[in-house]
Parts: structure tokens; sequence; C-alpha cells
């Protein structure tokens, strides 16, 4: 009977009981070492009558394995697993996703659930390798829908998962918990040093008195409890208790092949059961955590060597070869090349399974045990490039600062310039990424001038983001000008820099027409055709774009697509079909645990024009962009702000909004901001700047010569000078161009001319052609201009029909329209990331906002088709 946690334990009995009735969840139970929570573990397990339980645990010695609990949590459940999971346990050869192992083990647990409830227990979830972790989570936020059950115990982590933190007991039960037989002024001092830590109350009487005053922690005392045990033991005893507490498996037949090979005779087991610390069983078990770390540590470094020797000795090279390599790792031989090596083969292993902090563990420990210096200093890059491409951005500065680069040649040198860039890119607030590949270039120049020309490039990719009006792409730019001439873009973006754009524009088109210049750098690409107004180029990387991340499963390629698509279909004004890039784009983001690109949805959502939900994305959008330094997604918060506010009529907060976009000088954002920028200050009276917003506009269409441009440097320029000419131009060039909501607002603007003309009637066809257009393209505000313009003439605005999917989230109309399509649930599911039943949970949500029964009636809705 657990003392003091009735709370928790009503906790744990209501997730258990909405698992039982089909609605999953998952709890994280937090708290420092010895506070309770294997102990509540065990409970649930118990409590879970008629549940499958299945249960893995995170390992001090094993977190460096990729999937290692993975493994642990699925093989019982069944013995045929899908393909994503054989590659990931190394089962069968290929490069698992996470997001494709996630949803495997989802498909995996799912299918268990139809015959009972599942209870997944993970213990010391802490200690979870990288890539158990991340597909654990990806699963524990898609089981709302299922029939599963997941609690995690951990001192640490998992921050973004439900949990529950365990406080240290009331002393009235922290009493009730030690025995009656104690003194009683022993236990109150025992109460008092424990402060509720129940580990703590039953270990404290063990650990060696009370004077002089302990000020130490809780956790280091409770070892010292453990590591009393050990006096008094035989040193077979002793060394049969560390050889168990090397092994991170729990493999009975492992530990006692490496005692027998040591020399330890079976009877030792039972001396070493009688201590309390372990038990031997089907497997070998340490009473709890810190008892495994203590005996450990109680270990000098010639016994771990020792114990770490035979543990390699008996692990089969041929199906365990990366344990085998560790435990040799860490036999003590010093300096080792063929470890070294086996480390190195370890590491692609583990890479090439998903397992990138795994690979970046076995990199840096093969550094540490190279003789050569050369060879060293490759295997502490590649460990440091590693630990970045996992996120550990501070370890693998760490990394870096060990290497010493004056006796090293420029090659190695601009090595370590490149990796330092990539840390200083990744880190927040740190805006000398650009610089470090600045110097990677310059050193490579003469030497191997590709490499100099791709650090240069890499250079303007971290320039664009930190965003230009930092000042770092000029100083790449012009940094750039003394590279070797070549018709890349880089050159095309340094003649832009220097000559503007009339000259650039021949190299620039030169470049997008060039698929095989741009496929290296699409998302630079995409900003360049943006540049010139070349929709047809950016199409063209799009697709691109989603068909490569399709083929290949890169997250980053496809993700990049699906934002872009958003963008170009917004653009375009087919917003159904930016709701379900931006959708998708967020459940691959949520699927890999990382941020979604927010730029596509606050710029959808600004030309729909719900200033409530993109006020909210702004403030968000901006929060983000000024803690990490991204200067491109405060330029697209600009512009979209921008958008939002001349939709709504509200022309000084536009005026304030496009001119810090314009000012910003970004690619295409800062020309993209130049039409909302002349509207806008045509409005406020501000002549002066719109004129030079003209200017600056019609420099940058006139050079791209595309109908979208010129279209739009038409009606801007109508605005400023009121020539009818300029509106009649601007609807005519744009008629040939797929810009559909810049035609509408060259309408709009025309019949706002005509209406202060007095030409009433004139301005009627203008202003409901503009409202047509807006309206059926889910242009609300904009179509309010229109419609109040309309009524300023005596006319009105022809009503339109309740969009039926505005009471749906992005995510609900993208299955609503999937389904539509003939998508079974199982396909939509694939497709988002998520199970069939959560598909269906959706579904039944869609049908009650909607008004409907049935996929049928879902198939017949109008604005759908």
């Amino acid at each position: 009977m657990l003392v003091g946690r009735q709370d928790e334990v009503q906790r744990l009995a209501d997730l258990v009981g909405a698992a039982r009735r089909g609605n999953g969840g998952v709890l994280v139970l937090r708290g420092e070492p010895g506070i309770g929570k294997s102990t509540l573990l065990d409970h649930v397990r118990q409590a879970a009558s008629g549940f499958m339980v299945i249960e893995a645990s995170g390992s001090e010695f094993e977190s460096e394995l990729p999937f290692a609990a993975l493994h642990q949590l699925c093989v019982p459940v069944r013995a045929d697993l899908p393909d994503a999971l054989r590659v990931a346990f190394g089962l069968a050869t290929g490069r698992p996703q996470l997001f494709q192992v996630g949803l495997a083990t989802l498909e995996l647990l799912g299918q268990a659930a139809k015959d009972r409830p599942v209870l997944c227990l993970i213990d010391d979830a802490h200690w979870l390798d990288d890539a158990s972790a991340k597909a654990l989570t990806f699963l524990a936020r898609r089981i709302s829908s299922e029939p599963i059950a997941m609690v995690f115990a951990a001192r640490y982590g998992l921050e973004e998962l439900p949990s529950l933190v365990l406080d240290g007991l009331p002393d009235a039960d922290a009493r009730a918990l030690l025995q009656a037989t104690l003194d009683e002024q022993v236990r109150d001092r025992i109460v008092a040093e424990a402060r509720g830590n129940p580990l703590a109350l039953l270990e404290l009487p063990r650990a060696g008195g009370f004077a002089p005053p302990d000020t130490s922690t809780i956790t280091s005392r409770i070892e010292r409890s453990f590591q009393a045990r050990l006096d008094g033991l035989s040193e077979e005893v002793r060394l049969l208790l560390t050889l168990a507490s090397a092994d991170p498996t729990g493999d009975p037949n492992l530990l006692w092949t490496a005692a027998a090979q040591l020399g330890i005779e079976a009877t030792a087991g039972g001396a070493a059961e009688a201590s309390g610390l372990v038990e031997f069983g089907t497997r070998v078990r340490f009473c709890h955590p810190l008892a495994r770390s203590a005996v450990y540590r109680a270990a000098d470094a010639g016994l771990l060597h020792t114990v770490h020797r035979a543990l390699a000795d008996v692990t089969d090279a041929a199906t365990d070869p990366d344990r085998r390599a560790w435990h040799r790792s860490q036999s003590g031989t010093g300096p080792n090349e063929d470890i070294a090596t086996e480390l190195e083969d370890s590491a692609s292993r583990a890479r090439s399974r998903g397992g990138v902090a795994a690979a970046a563990a076995f990199l840096e420990r093969a550094a540490a045990l190279s003789a050569d210096n050369s060879k060293r200093v490759d295997r502490t890059f590649a460990a440091a490039q590693a630990k970045l491409d996992a996120g550990a951005t501070d370890a693998a500065a760490a990394l870096l600062t060990t290497v010493e680069t004056k006796a090293l040649d420029e090659r190695t040198r601009a090595k370590a310039d490149l990796l330092r860039g990539q840390v200083a890119f990744v880190r927040h607030g740190d805006s000398n990424g650009p610089t470090f590949m600045l110097h990677a270039a310059r050193r490579l120049a003469d030497i191997d001038p590709a490499w100099s020309r791709t650090c240069f490039l890499d250079a303007l990719e971290m320039a664009m983001v930190v965003g230009r009006g930092s000042g770092v792409m000029d100083v790449v730019l012009h940094a750039a000008r003394s590279a070797p001439p070549a018709a890349d873009i880089l050159d095309a973006l340094v003649l832009l820099n220097t000559s503007g754009h009339k000259a650039a524009a021949p190299a620039l088109r030169a470049v997008l027409a060039d698929s095989t210049t741009w496929t290296r750098r699409p998302a630079l690409a995409t900003m360049v055709a943006g540049e010139l107004w070349d929709i047809d180029a950016h199409m063209a990387i799009v697709e691109w774009l989603m068909k490569t991340g399709r083929q290949s499963g890169a997250p980053m390629v496809l993700r990049l697509g699906l934002a872009q698509g958003a963008l170009e279909s917004a653009l375009t004004g087919d917003l159904s079909k930016a709701v379900d890039a931006i959708a998708e784009e967020e459940a691959l983001a949520d699927a890999i645990g990382a941020p979604s690109m927010t730029y596509p949805r606050l710029f959808v959502t600004a030309l729909r024009g719900r200033r409530d939900e993109a006020t909210e994305l702004i403030e968000t959008a901006t929060t983000v962009a000024k803690a990490k330094g991204i200067g491109q997604l405060v330029a697209n918060v600009h512009w979209s702000a921008a958008v939002l506010h001349n939709g709504l009529g509200d022309y000084p907060a536009a005026l304030a909004m496009a001119r810090e976009a314009a000012a910003a000088g970004d690619l295409f954002l800062a020309g993209a901001a130049m039409p909302e920028l002349v509207e806008a200050a045509v409005r406020c009276g501000e002549y002066d700047l719109a004129t030079s917003a003209l200017e600056s506009l019609t420099e940058r269409t006139q050079a791209s010569g595309t109908p979208w441009g010129l279209g739009l440097a038409a009606y801007s320029r109508g605005m400023v000078t009121g020539d009818e000419d300029d509106y009649r131009a601007a609807i005519e060039l744009l008629a040939d161009s797929p810009g559909r909501p810049y035609r509408a607002r060259a309408h709009l603007l025309y019949g706002e001319w005509l209406r202060r003309q007095n030409r009433r009637l004139d301005a009627r066809a203008q202003l409901r052609t503009a409202h047509e257009l807006m309206s059926t393209m889910g242009m609300e505000a904009f179509a309010r201009r229109a419609s109040d313009e309309l009524r300023a003439t005596g006319a009105q605005a022809r009503s339109r029909a309740t969009n039926s999917l505005d009471e749906l989230t992005m995510q609900e109309t993208h299955i609503a329209r999937l389904v539509a399509t003939g998508a079974t649930s199982k396909e939509v599911a694939a497709r988002l990331f998520l199970s069939p039943r959560t598909i269906d949970a959706h579904l039944r949500n869609i049908f009650r906002k909607l008004g409907i029964t049935s996929r049928r009636q879902l198939r017949d809705l109008p604005d759908l088709r």
C-alpha cells in the first residue's frame, strides 16, 4: 500500500480508465531520485487489469545506442514488425526516418490495442537514447483516440508532455513509512534529513550514522547507502555486482558467460542477491537505478576495465557489434586504432539507422582513442558535426575547442571554420555564422575554388535568414566579389547588389532556367524567383521540392516544398490549396518535433483578413524571430501585417509595417512590400514616400518583365498619378497573370478611384468584379472593402453563402478535403502521421460542425470541390 500518494494514484487511475474507454493519454512522473516514480509505475502495472502491459527503461550506459529503448518496448508486442521498425532495430537494411518509425510504432500498438487496451511503462526516461525519446514522444502525442496509456518516469526531460511532479511526503506519512521499531529521536532525524524522499527514508538508516552533519545531496547519500552494502562482501561477489552494473542489457546468459571468463563461481550469485542490490532471474535487475550507478561508481578504474573487457569478449561481434565496440572502448587499452575504427563503423551504422546522437558518442570516443593526430582531428570534427545534427549545439562547440588549429593546414582550418559557422548559426542570437563561413571561403579560395564558392553560398543563405537589415548579407556579397567568376547564383546576386535589377535580371533568369544550378540551393532560388515576380519558375522549384521530398523522405526538403507551395497558392488565389499545404507541413513538423514554418500560415491569415488570428500569429512570430535572430521572419511578419492592415483599411498601421519590410531589403520580401507601401502611403497622404516606393517597384518590375510584376507597378502608379490608363493597364496585364488576388485588388483600386471621380456606374462594375473575385478566394477583409465601396455608390454587393468550412481548423479542412477526394482513413493517417482511429475521431468532429453524417455528404459539399 502506497503511503501519501492518494492524489497521484487517482491521476493514474483516471489515465488508465480513460484508455480503457478508448481515450488514450500520457503522463510523465517527474521528480528527484528515490521520490517514488518507479513505485508508482509498479502500482499502475498491478492496477491495470485486462491491459497488455509493455515496458522499457532508459539506461545510463545504453543511451548511445539508437532505438535501444524502443526495441525493448516493441519486440514483445509482435514478432512480425513493420518494415520501418525492422530497419530502426538493425534487422533490415535502410535508412529510417523518425516520423516513419513513430508511425510504425503507432500502427503496431494500435493493432495490439484492438484486442485489449495497452499500457506502456517507461522507467528512467531521462536516460532514453535520443532516437527512442523522439519516437516515443511522437507516439505519446498521437494516442488520444487509441486505447493506449503511456506512463514515463523521469528526473528531467520530456517537457512537452503532460507531467506530474512528485514532491516529498509530508512528515506524518514519512513517519508512517519508517519502521515503528526505530527510536523516536532517530526517526525524527531521518524524517528531517530525508525531506520526504521515500527511498531516502528507507536507505538513510543504512548510510552510516549521522555524525558529523552531512551536507551532501540526498541522491549521493542514497548512493552511499547502497555502496555501504558492498562492505563485507567478498571480492568475487563485488566483481560479479560490478560486472552486472556494467551490462545494460540485463541478459543473464551474457552475464554468466562473462562471469565464468573472470573465474566467478555461480555460488557468488546467492551472496549478491542477499545484499538486496540485485536479482538474478529471466533478467538481471538492480533494486533501483541508483543502486546500479552506486555499484559502478564504487569500482576503481582497473576493475571497470576488467569487466568491460570481459563483456566485450563475450558480446557477439556479428549480432551486436556496436555494444561490443563500446565495451572495448571502455576497457582501458589507451590509444587503439583498431577500437577507434570499430567505433567509427558503429557511428556509421547508428547514423544509417537515424541515431545521430549515438553516432556522435561513438565518434567522440573514437577521437579520444586515436593515436594519430590527423585522425583524431577528423574524428573530432565528425563528432562535432553529429552533435550539431542531433541538436547538441553546446556540446558541438565544446568539442571544437579541443582542437588546436594553429598546427593545422588551411583546408583543415577551413573545416573548423565551417563547423564553427554552423554552430553560431544555430545558436540563438549569434550572428557570426556567415562570418565563419567567409573565413572558410577565403582560406579555400586558392586551394579549392569550388569549395570556396560553396562556402560563400552557405554564408549567403545564412545571411538571408539572419536578415539583410543586420548588414551581414551586404558584407557577404562584398566579400564574394573576390571569388573567381562563374555563371551561378552567387555571381548573379553579387551583380544585383552592385549594379541593380536591370543589370542583374538576365543573370538571375539564367540561374532559374538552369535546374542543375537551383536544385543545389532551392531555398535561395525561391527567393530569386520571387524577386523577379516569376511565378512559373517558382512553381517549377516547388514541384521539384515536393517530388524530391516525398521520394527521398527528407523532411526538410518536403517541408520547404509545402511551405513555399502554400505561399505560391496564396499568391495565386487558391487559399484552399494553401491551407492543405500548411496543414501537412505542420503535421510533418510535429512528427519530427520541430517548430512549424510560420510564414505561410501568417500570410494566408493576413490575406483572409482575419484580424484576431493574424494578430496572435504576428505577436508569436515576432517573439520567436527576435529571440532566434531570424530577420527574414521579421520581414515576413511586416509584409503580412501590411497586407492585413491594407485589407482592413487601417492604412497608418499598414504604412508602418510596409515601411519596415521594404527598408529591410530582403530578397523578394522588400519588393513584395512595395505595392503595400505605395497604397498605404497614398491613403495616408505621404506622397513623397509613395513616389519613392513606386520608383523602386518600377525598377524591379521592369527588370523582371513579367505581367504580374508590371501589373502591380501599373496599379501602384495609378494610385500615385491618378492616371486612369494605369489602372486599365494593370487589369489587362494581371488578366494574363496567375496572381488573382492582385488582379482583384487592381479592380478594387480602380473602382475606388472611379467612385472618387463620381463615376458611380463605372465604379460599380469594377467593384462588383473585385468583390466577386475576393469573396470566391476567401479574401474576407478586402471583400468587405469592396462591399463598403459598392454601398457608397448606391449599390449592394451580392450576398455570398457562408463557407461551410469556416468552422473547421486548418487540419480538419485538410482532412475533409482528402476524404472528399475518396481517401481512406488509413491513407489520410499516413499523410498526416496520425492513426486511422484519430482520423475517424476528427471526421466525427467535422461531421458535427458541418451538420452532416457521412463521407458521401462530405463529397457533395460544394466548398470541397
